[in-house]
């Protein structure tokens, strides 16, 4: 514990890690809220693995990779959303088809790109490495992110909950769709330095799971992912730089671990409620 305080207080990379680390944990818990409500979760996937090409590009253009990744991921989302509502073809087997095309995409690029270095940190996350610059965009974005989210609180939910009592409303579901989708790229764009495109979709999901097992209302689930987002953010960036050992892997499985801890303590959750019912018939 105190190497890792002794190090925040003299190294700025360290503070820069930790800075950046809460506010990925804190945006990707709330949006991760909307994913899971939708059943998305695969989305998440898709758009964060899509977003590889735009990267590679970036890297070939000399262009920041914010914009690369930005492009590609809303190109995902609307490739996979027109493909789904204008054939007979499931939602997942477009989301199949994009992502593994995107992927390629990217691979070939990134053969083109001759960075290795970099967009290996792009794959897997290198959160010691950020610079004071990332650091502000991610700030940024996150604020746009959350103020996104509270501009259309009411309207997200509605349609999270019942796409079709908010149709029959009046509500342009298909907008804050690709409103959603657009948050969402946004996130995994900045969660890319932390834990790279592999595991962003953990960073998503796993805090709001945990939220959701115990959560009533979708503001409590918001707040607790959040704040769950964040914990895991310091505890595995700790556990990173202490034992030197991947500081973005070291958040995933440190959120993983809290989720099955959640999971057998939950009320929600039914293997209790089954084997109880066992013993009383």
């Amino acid at each position: 514990m105190m190497k890792f305080i002794d190090g925040l207080m003299q190294y700025h990379f360290l503070q820069n890690a930790l800075i950046t680390a809460v506010v990925i944990g804190i945006v990707s818990g709330a949006v991760g809220c909307f994913i899971i409500l939708r059943s998305m979760s695969l989305m998440g996937d898709a758009i964060s693995h899509a977003v590889l090409p735009g990267v590679a590009l970036s890297f070939i253009l000399g262009i920041n990779f914010f914009v690369g990744a930005i492009v590609f991921g809303l190109l995902a989302s609307f490739i996979i959303t027109f493909i789904k509502e204008n054939s007979v073809v499931k939602g997942d087997t477009a989301i199949g088809i994009t992502f593994s095309s995107f992927l390629a995409l990217g691979i070939i690029l990134i053969g083109l790109a001759n960075s290795s270095t970099d967009l290996f940190h792009i794959l897997f996350g290198n959160i010691l490495a950020v610079q004071d610059s990332d650091k502000w965009i991610t700030i940024g974005v996150s604020t746009l992110v959350f103020a996104l989210i509270i501009l259309f609180f009411k309207e997200l939910l509605l349609t999270s909950f019942d796409p079709v009592l908010a149709k029959s409303m009046g509500m342009d579901v298909s907008f804050y769709h690709y409103l959603l989708m657009g948050i969402l790229t946004l996130v995994s764009v900045t969660a890319m330095q932390s834990v790279g495109t592999i595991l962003i979709v953990a960073m998503l999901i796993t805090p709001a799971a945990t939220a959701y097992l115990f959560a009533s209302s979708l503001k409590n689930m918001i707040c607790l992912a959040s704040g769950l987002g964040a914990f895991t953010s310091v505890l595995g960036l700790f556990l990173g730089y202490t034992f030197n050992i991947a500081a973005g892997s070291s958040i995933v499985l440190t959120s993983t671990i809290i989720f099955f801890i959640s999971f057998f303590l939950s009320s929600k959750q039914i293997i209790p409620q089954k084997h109880f019912r066992k013993k009383t018939l």
